[in-house]
């Protein structure tokens, strides 16, 4: 028995409180008794329980408060309701307020014991799989910005420190890095979640479908305008909006969104009646907005409304013991999407994978993963499945290799064997794991080389 799970017995017949108690320790439960309704509010209120067995008749505070209580302060607890057999009504409606089950008194210690374990074990999956999802977060990262690097540990942390609060966010990085994945993460974290996000890419739209697409228009705004029609930011007040390529927005449009985040108002197209909004702006960019603002393209003063809060997310050339861990994830999703089964990846394609310079970043690494899982035959993916630009070329080849490495040449075996080894741990950033599987030998074989050799 997990000596964990802690058990509250309210019940104010307190030898029948004592002895409910007492059975349930000697098969490891850590018990508590209170011996009024009142004392179990205070003790739910004062500590943490993981089950609460209450009475439902009580003097002072019944079993229907008890239960009120412990859903509201342990919301996670299971209650357990103790009555008599002519208040079995009233225990079918403590079910129907929440309660797991209840047991008639007096009562059976088998059976009290059994609907103990029942629940326990209700309790210990929800304590795995909460386990199991911290230990998610803290390999992968924040709800899915996957990253084991020192540069993504700091990215992610950043995003804890700031999704609690309404700040105006700015996200900057190459294209493919997941600016989006991130502002989606932000909000999902956030007090806002269950309001909406709406994502616009503004490099995708014209000046006049823009503004129009941002604030909406008035019937007769403009030709073709045969209806009334809310704007994205309408449509996420409450929530989060996100504009992805933020500096490709034209001035005159820069100029309406400035003053919707300084008044909180926006002005459909077409008309000057202000419409009052709630919405938390971020925003995302590839662009250099401070090469903009010296070339006149970008205001500054809407810049700096933008930038209350910066995230820059590093190029995946820069992250590359991540590689490995989103190829991982990528993998078993789109195995489960395309209805593939692929066992594993040869250690010459990871070692494609680790020494392409990704210049789509990770929005590349995924569509190649994907690509690779949907032409693969044979259940490993292997080099022949990378696409053409990623495939092995005569750089690959023996003749290659042969005149690639002359610089080897006449060297000892152990010399060209130390040479390759502090070159992929170069390549791998240090990661000794990824090394060993790129050379192909065992992690305490890579180690005592590396001890052996005194590489780095």
């Amino acid at each position: 028995m997990d000596p964990q799970i802690r058990v509250l017995v309210v019940d104010d017949d307190e030898p029948h409180a004592e002895a409910v108690a007492e059975s349930l320790e000697r098969v490891g439960y850590d018990c508590v008794v209170a011996g009024s309704g009142r004392e179990g509010l205070r003790l739910i209120e004062e500590q943490n329980f993981d089950i609460v067995l209450t009475d439902l008749i009580m003097d002072d505070i019944g079993g229907m408060e008890v239960l009120a209580k412990a859903k509201h302060e342990l919301p996670d607890a299971e209650v357990v309701i103790l009555t008599g057999h002519n208040t079995a009504k009233a225990a079918v409606l403590a079910m129907q307020a929440g309660a797991t089950t209840y047991l008639t008194k007096p009562l059976d210690i088998v059976e009290l014991r059994t609907v103990a374990d029942k629940v326990s074990q209700s309790q210990r999956l929800a304590r795995s799989n909460l386990e199991l999802q911290k230990q998610l977060n803290e390999r992968f990262g924040f709800e899915g910005v996957i990253g084991n690097s020192p540069l993504m540990h700091t990215v992610v942390e950043r995003l804890r420190q700031i999704a609690p609060t309404s700040a105006t966010v700015l996200i900057t990085g190459e294209s493919g890095t997941g600016k989006e994945l991130v502002a989606k993460a932000l909000h999902t974290n956030s007090p806002r979640r269950s309001k909406p996000f709406v994502a616009l890419n503004c490099a995708a739209l014209s000046e006049n479908i823009l503004e129009s697409e941002l604030f909406g228009h008035v019937k007769g705004a403009f030709t073709g305008a045969d209806r009334e029609r809310k704007g994205w930011f309408e449509h996420a007040n409450g929530g989060t909006m996100f504009l992805d390529e933020v500096g490709d927005i034209p001035l005159s449009t820069q100029v309406k969104l400035l003053r919707v985040l300084e008044s909180g108002e926006i002005v459909r197209v077409g008309t000057n009646e202000p419409v009052k909004v709630n919405v938390r702006l971020i925003s995302a960019t590839n662009r250099d907005l401070k090469e903009g603002m010296g070339s006149g393209g970008f205001r500054q003063d809407l810049y700096h409304r933008l930038k209350v809060v910066s995230i820059h997310l590093p190029p995946l050339r820069s992250r590359r013991e991540d590689i490995t861990l989103l190829t991982d994830y990528f993998l078993k999703q789109f195995t489960t999407s395309h209805g593939k089964t692929v066992t594993s990846i040869s250690p010459a394609a990871r070692k494609a994978l680790m020494t392409h310079a990704w210049p789509g970043n990770v929005r590349e690494l995924k569509n190649t993963i994907e690509s690779m899982v949907v032409v693969d035959y044979d259940g490993i993916l292997d080099t022949d499945d990378l696409p053409e630009d990623l495939a092995p070329t005569r750089a690959g080849t023996p003749e290659a290799a042969a005149s690639g490495t002359t610089q080897l040449v006449g060297r000892k075996l152990t010399e060209i064997e130390e040479y390759y080894i502090a070159e992929t741990l170069k390549l791998t950033g240090g990661n000794r794991e990824e090394a060993a599987r790129l050379l192909d030998i065992g992690e305490r074989t890579l180690y005592r080389k590396i001890k052996e050799y005194k590489i780095g």
